[in-house]
């Protein structure tokens, strides 16, 4: 196949490129920056045309992944970059792909599970999930990730691509040993025994493991019953305290000091990121995955640590 990756030049991004490529398929990333990689690299600023637009000619798939990282804290100029970057590029590509000759009979837009509500008492499916924004006590910080969430599918879906049939991707977070990545994040926590319970540990936490990403996003490319929205997670998001101690035990540390909702908006205000990514509680279930008997390598969270703690350390000692 032919497969074009805009904005993949990120941890998700790479961890389709690299599976892609590695599995002999032709893969172009569309990238603001010029840089070296095994597979092809052309240079977009995702909101003008240009020569890149040949690469989706007669291309059979397009992944589209592009958006400022929500790695930062929220204020007016980083929200602007994170909004545009998002919705602009969307809209770009949909006039470019609906303007094509012979244009990627699928096109998989990123699109976060983080578009539902807070949700401590039930999951949330694409059928019964309840839409977050302006919930009573919910941070300006949260109800502004879910106005993005809505905007980004609101300009994917917003214009017909008659040929192209569209997914949007409600994905967890992504776990994968790279460097760099959020299970990196996590790791390092736990290996400097700051790997306690975050907060009050009751809010779930959704995630998905690389494998299964990758195997999911191919079973959709490959079922053209698919379009519209899919979660991308693991039926089975756990609590903050579980979540951790599982990576703990997979380390093989029993010692891991928690921390304060207080303590934690100091922290993230200090490395210069939200609070949001650890407190909000998503509980997010893949349920259209489920329905089509989509069989999950990865279903439970102890079993992925110790994947991906193993996978880390073989890495590790071997660059």
């Amino acid at each position: 196949m032919k497969i074009v990756i805009p904005g993949g030049t990120g941890q998700v991004g790479h961890v389709l490129a690299r599976h892609f490529h590695s599995n002999g398929h032709d893969v172009t990333v569309l990238s603001r920056t010029p840089h070296s990689a095994p597979w092809h690299v052309a240079i977009w600023d995702g909101v003008t045309t240009g020569p890149w637009i040949a690469e989706l000619e007669n291309s059979d798939v397009c992944i589209n992944l592009a958006g400022r990282s929500v790695n930062c804290r929220y204020n007016a100029a980083n929200r602007r970059t994170i909004f545009d970057s998002r919705v602009f590029s969307t809209q770009l590509l949909n006039n470019v792909i609906g303007s094509l000759n012979n244009p990627p009979p699928v096109w998989l837009n990123a699109s976060t599970a983080t578009i539902y509500r807070h949700s401590l008492d039930r999951p949330m499916d694409e059928a019964n999930g309840e839409l977050g924004g302006n919930e009573p006590g919910a941070p300006d910080t949260w109800n502004f990730s879910i106005a993005v969430a809505k905007a980004w599918e609101e300009a994917f879906f917003s214009t017909p691509t008659t040929r192209t049939r569209k997914i949007a991707l409600r994905s967890a977070m992504t776990f994968s040993p790279d460097p760099g990545g959020v299970f990196d994040v996590f790791l390092n926590l736990v290996r400097h025994g700051l790997g306690g319970t975050n907060g009050p540990g009751t809010q779930f936490v959704s995630w998905i493991h690389e494998t299964d990403f990758i195997r999911s996003v191919e079973f959709l490319i490959a079922d053209s019953q698919f379009e519209g929205v899919i979660n991308l997670a693991s039926p089975n998001p756990l609590p903050n305290r579980d979540f951790l101690r599982a990576i703990r035990e997979a380390w093989g540390t029993r010692i891991g000091l928690p921390t304060t909702s207080w303590m934690i908006e100091i922290g993230t205000f200090l490395l210069h990121t939200e609070s949001e990514l650890i407190l909000k509680s998503r509980q997010v279930v893949p349920g259209r995955l489920l329905d089509a008997d989509f069989q999950f390598t990865f279903p439970y969270w102890p079993a992925a640590a110790q994947d991906l703690v193993s996978r880390w350390r073989a890495r590790k000692f071997t660059v």
